[in-house]
């Protein structure tokens, strides 16, 4: 069995790789082709602790996998990581695990790697401006998303935590220099939507996190963080203001996004401007964008199919460039 930690995965896969390998999990998932029941989760009676198994198989491409997470978000007050997981790839004809990979990672990976793979098909052609919202673990491989599915003049950062986002933008005006994009931290996450093209929120937050009023016409949004019922970090005027929202998958989102599932059942919203999946305009059965003055909302709350489809092709590459530790 090949060991694949972070570091070495880091050596030889790349973002980029990343959002080629999430595409195609989209359109294989919304073509019927992986079989994916929705995550098993336990959570703790802090109502934020979880525990997640996320299996997933694809006949097609002959690919299997099993993904073990957990979440812990107060484990950044504790300088520790919020998120723990591990990532088995699975030989399909015999069952075997063949890879144990860094779950942390991939899961890094394949989530930055929707947004940058959403924006690739929904955002305008000519973006300018971006905002991040939230610092955390996760906010490194979104960013780079970003940058790679739009060629950006800035991207604005905020944080509730001012010192952690203005840390976070210098470390990645070093990181990212090649895209030759200014990162800058900014006080209030209204800031940094007030302007931007493409705006991303990864919080855990259990209220809007900015004004869903000062979103500009032809901007496309991500909500990435809101995994729970109980999370709302997208505002109601910013779903009652978008013309389309798609999905990573339509299930998963109206089983587990309180971003959706709280303004629905209050009656708030209706699923009217509910377009469907990403998967489906990726294949070209449904339409994107239809024009610059759209505001687009895209909701993902991950499915095992991106785990899939990133383990297996971190796999196949490792074995290509012969990285990683056999373990006998």
């Amino acid at each position: 069995m090949l060991l694949l930690n972070k570091s070495t995965i880091q050596n030889f896969y790349s973002i980029d790789d990343c959002m080629h390998a999430v595409t195609e999990a989209f359109r294989l998932f919304s073509d019927g082709k992986v079989n994916v029941p929705l995550r098993t989760q336990i959570v703790k009676s802090d109502n934020k602790s979880t525990f997640l198994c996320m299996p997933a198989f694809c006949e097609k491409n002959n690919s299997a996998s099993v993904k073990v997470l957990n979440m812990f978000p107060d484990n950044i007050s504790r300088g520790l990581a919020s998120i723990n997981a591990q990532v088995l790839n699975i030989d399909a004809e015999t069952g075997a695990i063949n890879c144990l990979m860094d779950g942390n990672y991939v899961t890094q990976l394949r989530t930055g790697a929707a947004s940058g793979v959403a924006f690739k098909f929904l955002a305008k052609q000519n973006c300018h401006k971006g905002a991040l919202i939230g610092a955390g673990g996760q906010a490194a491989t979104q960013l780079e998303a970003m940058l790679i599915a739009r060629d950006l003049d800035e991207v604005q950062v905020s944080d509730y935590d001012f010192k952690r986002a203005k840390d976070f933008a210098d470390q990645m005006n070093e990181e990212l220099a090649k895209y030759r994009t200014k990162i800058v931290a900014v006080s209030s996450a209204n800031e940094a939507v007030s302007e931007a093209d493409l705006i991303i929120s990864v919080t855990t937050s259990k209220t809007p996190v900015y004004d869903g009023s000062l979103v500009k016409a032809g901007a496309t949004v991500s909500g990435v963080g809101s995994y729970q019922p109980q999370m709302q970090e997208t505002p109601l005027e910013l779903l009652q203001r978008a013309a389309k929202i798609y999905f990573d998958s339509k299930e998963a989102v109206l089983a587990e996004a309180g971003d959706l599932l709280q303004p629905l059942q209050k009656n708030q919203i209706t699923q009217t401007n509910f377009i469907g999946e990403l998967g489906k305009v990726i294949s070209g059965e449904l339409t994107g964008r239809s024009n610059d003055e759209e505001i687009i909302f895209f909701k993902t709350v991950g499915i095992a199919a991106q785990d899939l489809m990133t383990a297996k092709s971190i796999y196949e590459k490792a074995r290509a460039n012969q990285k990683g530790l056999e373990w006998e």
